[in-house]
C-alpha cells in the first residue's frame, strides 16, 4: 500500500502547468517518438522484456490458487514443493528481468540525452548574439540541463509505466474473469474504492503542501530581509524588532497549521486504505464461500485456491490502476518539456552562412559603410544611414556620445547582428556573401568587459590558437605589455585567473585579452572602449600596447582617450546614429561642432 506522503504531490497540475498545457498533436507526438528511431532494436527489446515481466510478476498470485488446492488441502507434497519451486523461480525471472529492463530503459535514455544535448549545444551555438542578449541566460541554461535530463523520467519511467501497468492490468483481468466472472466483477467494484480516496486525498495534500510552500517562502522572505546584515541595520535604526518578532510568529502560525492538517490528510487517507484493504478480501472471501457452499463440486465450481488467487489479483490491480490514471499528469508533463526543448531547436539563426558563401584566400582587412541602418526593435532604431571607409593599414577613431551606437557600429562587421538596410563590405566583398568562419578568424575584438575562462593564463592565450608555441605565447606577451607580469609569477603562464579572472586586476585581465586576440593575428583589430572601465595606471599601460599596433595593423578604436584619438588617421564622431562628423583632430576642432564639445568636455581634462 503507498505511504501517504508518496506520489501526491506530483499527481496534480500546478495552476501555471494548467495554464501552459501544451497542444498535443499527432505531429509532436511523432516527433517525440522518432528519438527512439536510432535506437528501435533496443526498443524492442524494452517492450519484450515488460510483457514478459509482467507476465512473470503474475504468475506466483496465480500459482498461489494451485498451492493451496492440489499442494494444501490436495495434501499432495509433490506438487506442493514443485509448485512452490515454480513461483520462487518465476519471482526470481521477473526481478532479473526487471532489472535488465531498466538497464535497457536507462541507456535508451541516456543515449537520447546525448543526442539531445548535443544537438542543442550545436544549435545554440549557431545562433546569433541577438539570441542570447534578448533570452534569459537561466532559461538558455535550463533547456540545456534539467529540461534534457528530464527526458530520462519520461523514458524509464513514464512509457515503461504506461506499458507495463497495462499489461499488467489487462492480464490480471483477463485471469480472474477465466476463473469466475462473478467474483471478477465483484473486484472491479471494488477497486474504486482503492482509487477514489486515493484520488481525493491526494488532491487535498497537493492543495495543503501548494499552501504550506507560499506561507514557507514567505517565512523566508522575513527571514532574508530581517537576519541579513543590511536588514538588521534597519530593524535596529528603526526600532521594529517587535513588529518584525509578530509577522514572523503569524506566518509561522499559519505554517505550523496547515503542517499539521497536511499530515493528519495523509494518516486519514492511510487509515481508509487499510479498512478499504480489509474490506476487499472480507467481500470476495464472503462471495467466494457462499459461491463454495452453493457449489455442487463440478467442473465449473469455485476452489478455495480460486479465491485466494483473487484476492491476491485484486492486490495487483490497485497500482495499475492509480498510476494509469495519474499518468495523464505525467504524459502532460513529458509533453510540456518536449515542446520547451523543441521551441528552442524550432529557432532558426537568423545569422548563418549562404549558400554560396565565399573564402577568399587572403586578407586586408578593409572595411566599408554604405548607407547602414540598423535596429535591435522595430520601435528604435541604432543606427542610420552609416557611410564610412577604412583602407587596409590606417585607423580610424570612432567617438560620440554614450548610448549613440558606436559598439553597435563595429559589431556588424563580424556580423554578430546583420544590417537592416544598407551593406557592410569586408574586403570589397558584402559580409553577408562572406564565409562567417572566414571572417570572424580575420577580425579581432577587445572589448570593454573582458573574459578570461577559469584556467591559467595559458589556457586563455591558447583558446585563440591551440597550437601556439611557447615564444610566440612570449612575444604577444610581450606586445601587450602583460610579460613583466606573467614573469613575476611562481607559475608564469600556467597562473590560475579564478573565475571570469577574479585573480587579475582589471588592467591585467585586459592586457591578457590584447595578447590573446594579437595571437589571433586578425586582418583587421578593433579596440572598443578598452581601457574606459581602469584606473590611470593601467590605462597608461595599455595604453603602450595599443598605439604601437594601430601603428601596424588596419584597426577601428572606439576610445576616450585623447593620444588615441590623435593617433587616428581619421576620427568619426556618431551622434543618434548617424556619423555627423567626420576628419581629423585639427579639422574637426576648427569645425567647432560635436566634437569640440567632446573635446572641450571629455577629451580636454585627460
Amino acid at each position: 500500500m503507498p505511504h501517504p506522503g508518496g506520489r501526491f504531490n506530483r499527481a496534480f497540475l500546478t495552476e501555471e502547468e494548467k495554464a501552459n498545457r501544451p497542444k498535443v498533436t499527432f505531429a509532436l507526438v511523432k516527433r517525440v517518438f522518432s528519438y527512439l528511431v536510432p535506437y528501435w532494436k533496443q526498443t524492442v527489446l524494452v517492450l519484450a522484456a515488460i510483457f514478459v515481466s509482467s507476465v512473470f510478476t503474475l504468475l506466483p498470485s496465480i500459482l498461489t490458487g494451485r498451492i493451496i488446492d492440489e499442494g494444501l488441502i490436495g495434501r499432495n507434497m509433490r506438487a506442493l514443493v514443485t509448485l512452490i519451486a515454480a513461483s520462487l523461480f518465476v519471482t526470481v525471472c521477473a526481478n532479473l528481468i526487471s532489472v535488465f529492463q531498466n538497464y535497457l530503459n536507462t541507456w535508451i535514455a541516456q543515449h537520447i540525452i546525448f543526442d539531445m544535448r548535443n544537438k542543442m549545444f550545436r544549435h545554440l551555438q549557431n545562433m546569433s548574439q541577438q539570441f542570447f542578449t534578448t533570452n534569459n541566460q537561466g532559461d538558455i541554461v535550463t533547456r540545456m540541463t534539467s529540461d534534457i535530463s528530464g527526458i530520462q523520467n519520461i523514458v524509464t519511467n513514464t512509457l515503461s509505466s504506461i506499458l507495463s501497468n497495462s499489461i499488467t492490468l489487462i492480464i490480471a483481468l483477463v485471469a480472474m474473469f477465466q476463473k469466475n466472472w462473478m467474483l471478477a466483477l465483484l473486484g472491479i467494484l471494488i477497486v474504486p474504492l482503492f482509487v477514489i480516496p486515493s484520488r481525493l486525498t491526494g488532491k487535498r495534500r497537493f492543495t495543503l503542501t501548494q499552501e504550506a510552500q507560499s506561507c514557507s517562502d514567505e517565512m523566508n522572505g522575513i527571514l532574508n530581509e530581517t537576519l541579513s546584515v543590511s536588514g538588521q541595520l534597519l530593524v535596529k535604526l528603526f526600532c521594529t524588532e517587535n513588529r518584525e518578532y509578530e509577522r514572523y510568529k503569524d506566518v509561522n502560525r499559519r505554517m505550523t497549521r496547515l503542517n499539521i492538517r497536511e499530515n493528519m490528510a495523509g494518516r486519514w487517507f492511510f487509515m481508509a486504505m487499510s479498512t478499504f484493504s480489509s474490506i476487499g478480501p472480507m467481500l470476495l472471501y464472503l462471495v467466494g464461500g457462499m459461491l463454495i457452499m452453493r457449489s455442487d463440486g463440478g467442473l465449473s465450481s469455485i476452489t478455495v485456491g480460486d479465491i485466494t488467487v483473487f484476492v491476491a489479483l485484486l492486490g495487483k490491480i490497485y497500482m495499475p490502476v492509480n498510476q494509469l490514471l495519474n499518468i495523464q499528469v505525467d504524459w502532460i508533463r513529458a509533453m510540456a518539456l518536449f515542446t520547451r526543448i523543441f521551441e528552442y531547436f524550432d529557432m532558426k539563426p537568423d545569422i548563418q552562412n549562404a549558400p554560396d558563401a565565399v573564402t577568399p584566400s587572403f586578407c586586408n582587412g578593409e572595411v566599408e559603410f554604405r548607407h547602414v541602418d540598423f535596429a535591435y526593435s522595430p520601435e528604435r532604431t541604432i543606427l542610420k544611414d552609416v557611410s564610412f571607409s577604412l583602407s587596409s593599414g590606417k585607423c580610424i577613431a570612432i567617438v560620440g556620445p554614450s548610448g549613440s551606437g558606436k559598439s553597435t557600429l563595429v559589431n556588424l562587421i563580424p556580423r554578430l547582428y546583420d544590417v537592416k538596410y544598407g551593406t557592410v563590405f569586408f574586403d570589397g566583398r558584402d559580409v553577408r556573401r562572406l564565409d562567417l568562419t572566414f571572417l570572424r578568424s580575420h577580425i579581432g575584438i577587445v572589448s570593454q568587459e573582458t573574459y578570461l575562462f577559469n584556467g591559467s593564463i595559458r589556457d586563455n592565450l591558447l583558446y585563440a590558437k591551440p597550437d601556439a608555441t611557447e615564444q610566440e605565447l612570449m612575444d604577444v606577451c610581450k606586445t601587450a605589455n602583460i610579460w613583466d607580469f606573467i614573469s613575476s609569477q611562481d607559475a608564469g603562464l600556467d597562473t590560475m585567473v579564478g573565475n571570469r579572472g577574479l585573480k587579475l586586476s582589471g588592467g591585467e585581465k585586459q592586457r591578457i585579452s590584447i595578447a590573446r586576440v594579437l595571437l589571433k593575428d586578425p586582418a583587421l583589430l578593433i579596440f572598443d572602449e578598452a581601457t574606459s572601465a581602469l584606473d590611470s595606471i593601467s590605462e597608461a599601460k595599455i595604453q603602450e600596447a595599443i598605439e604601437p599596433l594601430i601603428q601596424e595593423r588596419t584597426s577601428i578604436l572606439i576610445a576616450h582617450r585623447l593620444s588615441t584619438i590623435l593617433a587616428a588617421d581619421e576620427i568619426l564622431v556618431v551622434k543618434d546614429g548617424r556619423v555627423v562628423e567626420q576628419g581629423t583632430h585639427a579639422t574637426l576642432l576648427k569645425a567647432g561642432g560635436v566634437y569640440t564639445q567632446l573635446y572641450e568636455t571629455q577629451f580636454k581634462i585627460k
